[in-house]
């Protein structure tokens, strides 16, 4: 008899054993689809960052260019050469205007795409990695305490 309960003590452990280490693959299969789709939303973003980016591109283009041609239009209608003196000042501080608003734009862009990349700063959004340190912290202490 003290055999059985050895060996059912042996299968008892092996079963547990076994179930600790199907609930570790299961948790580690569950964090792998989570950071596959944090990692797909992530793209997601910058792609629609990136085609909102590039529709205010070619917005300030089209101002800029209506801009430039209505100022062009409203002083050579009024007997000045637009390609000349204080209409070339003009024209080229429009142009210097956009060029600034376009940079503050991409400022504003490179800013928000990296907003969403990984950091060692941010804080780990899953308690795992805090019990794990407490259970090392644990058994530290317990070997110094020995």
């Amino acid at each position: 008899m003290a055999a059985l309960s050895s060996i059912g003590t042996l299968l008892g452990s092996g079963a547990t054993l076994y179930s600790q280490q199907r609930a570790k693959q299961a948790q580690y299969d569950t964090q792998r689809a989570q950071a596959e789709a944090n990692q797909a939303v992530e793209v997601q973003r910058q792609n629609q960052l990136i085609a909102q980016q590039q529709a205010e591109v070619r917005n300030r283009q089209l101002q800029l260019a209506r801009n430039i041609a209505t100022t062009r239009a409203r002083l050579a209608s009024s007997g000045v050469a637009p390609d000349d003196g204080s209409a070339a000042a003009i024209t080229t501080g429009l142009t210097g205007d956009a060029a600034a608003a376009a940079n503050a734009s991409d400022a504003v862009f490179r800013a928000q795409l990296a907003s969403g990349r990984a950091s060692l700063l941010n804080p780990a959004t899953n308690a795992t990695s805090f019990t794990r340190a407490g259970r090392s912290f644990g058994s530290a202490l317990n070997n110094l305490l020995q």
